[in-house]
């Protein structure tokens, strides 16, 4: 993170290099941001075609990137737990756990949106 003494314009371009590598790491180290993404990409052209009115496509769509938001949250929390150490500790397991549970959680809500939107 150089440079974070950047003000106005510069800050905001520096902020969108830093989000470019959050997302590229992110993409190499993470299987499941990965088959999300994937996910994502087929259920978009879906959601376009099955919602019937703007409100549902968004909703449609939105469930999805919240799954790939709490992922991304959830890949920087192991991330950091690692950082730490790889031997076990109470606190990281409960730590990558949460996370975990982060991601089933918006999982679930992405299925009831489109059971709820298409059935």
């Amino acid at each position: 993170m150089a440079n974070q003494n950047a003000k106005g314009f510069k800050r905001l371009i520096n902020a969108c290099f830093f989000s470019i590598a959050g997302f590229k790491a992110t993409w190499q180290h993470e299987e499941a941001f990965r088959q999300e993404v994937a996910l994502f990409v087929i259920t978009t052209p879906l959601a376009i075609w099955l919602g019937q009115t703007a409100i549902e496509k968004v909703l449609l769509i939105g469930s999805m990137v919240l799954v790939l938001l709490v992922e991304l949250l959830n890949s920087a929390v192991e991330a950091v737990v690692d950082r730490v150490g790889f031997e076990h500790h109470e606190l990281s397991g409960r730590a990558k756990d949460i996370g975990s549970a982060a991601v089933m959680l918006s999982l679930i809500w992405a299925g009831v949106t489109w059971a709820l939107i298409l059935l």
